[in-house]
C-alpha cells in the first residue's frame, strides 16, 4: 500500500494511527518530534507523513518547511494533525507546504479515507494539461516540474504547480472553486475554500500578481492577453 511516517509527541495518538493504518496494509514508522522525523526520512523516504503541529524540539511547521525546501523530499505528501479549534495552525501548515490536514480528535474512518485518497491521487491523478504550457513570458514545464518566469526558473511545491498548471491549461477561462478542488485535491479529499486561497496567494508571491485573477464569488482564471 505505502509507507507512512507518523510524527507526534503523544504515544497514544501514534498508537491509534498506527493500528488503524496497519489494518489497511500500510507500513508505519514513528517519530516523536521533527528532528527525529528528519532522521527517519534520511534513512527511508515515506510516501506520506502524518505530522502534528505542536511538538517539542522541532514543531510540525518547521519540520514541513525543512522537508519542502529539500529537493529530495519536497514531493512527500504531508498531512497535518491539528486541534479542532487551531485555525491558525491549519493555515500555517498550508503556508509551509502541507497538502492537507486532519482535525483532532481523529476519527479512524475519516483518517483512513483521507490517507487513501491522498496517496491514490498522487499515483493515479489524471492531468488535464500537456508537458509544456507556454504563456507569454511564463512557461510551465511538466517534464522537469519547473516554472520559468521572465528567465527565472522556479520549483514549486506539488499542489501549487498543479493548481497553476490547471489554470494555465485554459487561459481566460474561469475555473470554479469546486472544479479546482476536484482536479487538484480530488473528490475524496475534504478541504475548504481557504485552502485554494492560500495556494493562490503563494503563487502570486512567486510569479507575480498579473497572471491569476480572482472572480469574486466564483473562482479564478489565468489571465492571458
Amino acid at each position: 500500500m505505502g509507507h507512512i511516517l507518523i510524527v507526534d509527541d503523544e504515544a497514544d495518538i501514534r498508537a491509534l494511527l498506527k493500528y488503524n493504518l496497519e489494518k489497511e496494509g500500510y507500513t508505519i514508522d514513528e517519530a516523536e518530534h521533527g528532528e527525529m522525523a528528519l532522521a527517519r526520512i534520511a534513512n527511508k523516504k515515506p510516501n506520506l507523513i502524518l505530522l502534528d503541529v505542536m511538538m517539542p524540539v522541532m514543531d510540525g511547521i518547521q519540520t514541513c518547511e525543512h522537508i519542502k525546501s529539500n529537493s529530495a523530499t519536497k514531493d512527500i505528501i504531508i498531512c497535518f494533525l491539528t486541534a479542532r479549534a487551531e485555525d491558525y495552525s491549519q493555515i500555517a501548515g498550508l503556508d509551509a507546504g502541507g497538502d492537507d490536514y486532519i482535525a483532532k480528535p481523529i476519527k479512524p474512518k475519516v483518517l483512513v479515507s483521507r490517507i487513501n485518497a491522498l496517496i491514490r491521487r498522487t499515483r493515479t491523478v489524471t492531468r488535464l494539461v500537456t508537458n509544456e504550457i507556454p504563456q507569454g513570458d511564463l512557461i510551465i514545464d511538466r517534464e522537469t516540474h519547473l516554472v520559468h518566469v521572465k528567465g527565472t526558473s522556479l520549483q514549486l511545491p506539488r499542489k501549487e504547480f498543479e493548481l497553476l498548471s490547471l489554470l494555465a491549461s485554459k487561459p481566460n477561462m474561469v475555473f470554479k472553486r469546486e472544479v479546482i478542488l476536484s482536479n487538484v485535491w480530488g473528490t475524496d479529499v475534504i478541504v475548504g475554500d481557504r485552502t485554494i486561497d492560500v495556494h493562490i496567494r503563494k503563487l502570486r508571491e512567486k510569479i507575480g500578481d498579473s497572471y491569476i485573477q480572482t472572480i469574486k464569488g466564483v473562482g479564478y482564471k489565468f489571465y492571458s492577453k
